[in-house]
């Protein structure tokens, strides 16, 4: 998961732009405090009465100012003509119970303090447990979670006859990426072509074009702009393909890929935490050296299935997350390839990280403008124009305090018990 020097660099200048990038590297340090935390529980987490359910709303409307109107139902959309662009042939909303985490203490560049987490699912035991690793992570100092860089590509092939055909097309686009740029910038006022690069397969090019799209997932954005290189491409180039498609199945577009494993495809974050001894054994039932053990096990086993990456279950709070907060939920196939860390400290405690490197993720345009989505949005004040950086801290954070519940439970044998508490109905 490599980053270029170019995009290091980049990546300093956007952060020297917000602050010192000295503050900024004292800001995410982890620090051992003391925090009070009884004040800030949620009201009945384990209580599915009326009563425990308007404690709640109650709680997040004290907490974040946003009262859930749309959410618990006291108010519809007024008309359906507001899902024109999400949805065709509309007949109604699939609802999707949406629980509450936190507070998520985070420390991060773009995401910093405490936040109150919406997650959207119907399997039971998964808020729970997201809620016990936020609870640990917190008692701890909290989570710190960086987003790296970013990219969102478009991958359009051309197939020609021969490879001297190949050679004289992919000599002449070389020098072309000023051009595309400034066909880019007539075209979108937030997309930004940052980079071209070419693979060839015998006749065939590949032309991976990577853009940053602002607050915007950006997946459309950058279709369209694609779109408009490829006609001047085809206008103008000395050698005509025989065919060309606008996507070649090799961007990674909701799908999981070795490519966007190992560079970044969205938003690359990367979040840690120190768990404190004391706090492992109080909160998670267990001990940092069983942890780790487990972790180590089950890493050797994940290599030997196969898997892209190593991790426990993100699919299980991005999917969440997503729903809740008006992401492409189909995006889930690619932001779930990771990496989880743990091992235990000098000190006895234990470290644990988590780096996402293809979190396709905005917060703007989509499903972000939806009422539920809107308020699920403001509960973690990641509404409109410059809130994106943090919604993928967010994201990233989240992911880690499931990592640990998860690891945890496994490691001490609660596993198959917290879901026949909170799995069933009866």
């Amino acid at each position: 998961m490599s980053t270029s020097s170019e995009k290091a660099n980049r990546l300093i200048e956007l952060f020297s732009k917000i602050k010192p990038f000295e503050k900024i590297l004292d800001e995410i340090t982890l620090r051992d405090i003391e925090l009070e935390y009884t004040q800030q529980v949620i009201p009945g987490p384990v209580s599915w009465s009326n009563e425990a359910h308007q404690k709640r709303v109650q709680f997040i409307k004290e907490k974040t100012g946003v009262d859930l109107k749309y959410l618990i139902g006291l108010q519809s959309p007024p008309d359906s003509e507001i899902y024109k662009g999400n949805i065709e042939n509309y007949i109604g909303n699939t609802m999707i119970p949406t629980g509450v985490i936190g507070p998520l203490r985070i420390n991060g560049t773009a995401a910093s303090g405490d936040f109150f987490v919406p997650l959207a699912t119907t399997e039971g035991a998964l808020v729970a447990s997201y809620n016990r690793g936020a609870k640990a992570t917190r008692l701890s100092g909290g989570i710190t979670s960086v987003c790296l860089t970013e990219g969102v590509q478009r991958a359009p092939v051309f197939k020609f006859n021969m490879l001297s055909e190949v050679g004289a097309f992919m000599f002449w686009i070389l020098d072309k990426l000023p051009l595309f740029k400034q066909i880019v910038g007539k075209q979108s006022r937030y997309a930004q072509l940052q980079d071209l690069r070419l693979n060839m397969e015998g006749n065939n090019v590949i032309i991976v074009f990577e853009y940053t799209t602002g607050d915007a997932a950006g997946q459309n954005m950058v279709t369209i702009c694609t779109e408009e290189i490829c006609k001047y491409i085809i206008e103008n180039t000395p050698v005509q393909p025989n065919y060309w498609y606008i996507e070649s199945n090799y961007s990674g577009d909701k799908k999981a890929t070795a490519v966007s494993f190992s560079s970044v495809r969205g938003k690359k974050v990367t979040t840690e935490s120190k768990l404190k001894r004391k706090i492992i054994k109080e909160v998670l039932g267990t001990t940092p050296e069983d942890i780790a053990m487990y972790w180590q096990t089950s890493s050797v086993c994940a290599v030997q299935s196969g898997s892209l990456g190593i991790q426990g279950h993100f699919a299980n709070g991005l999917t969440a997350l997503f729903m809740a907060c008006g992401q492409d939920v189909a995006c889930v196939a690619e932001a779930y390839v990771g990496i989880t860390r743990m091992e235990v400290c000098k000190d006895g405690d234990l470290y644990i990280s988590v780096t996402l490197p293809s979190l396709v993720v905005g917060t703007v345009g989509g499903g972000t403008r939806l009422p539920t989505q809107q308020e699920c949005l403001k509960m973690i004040d990641c509404t409109g124009e410059g809130s994106a950086r943090k919604f993928a801290e967010i994201c990233g954070a989240t992911v880690l305090a499931g990592e640990l519940s998860i690891a945890a439970a496994l490691a001490s044998g609660s596993f198959s018990k917290a879901h026949k508490i909170f799995g069933r109905s009866k």
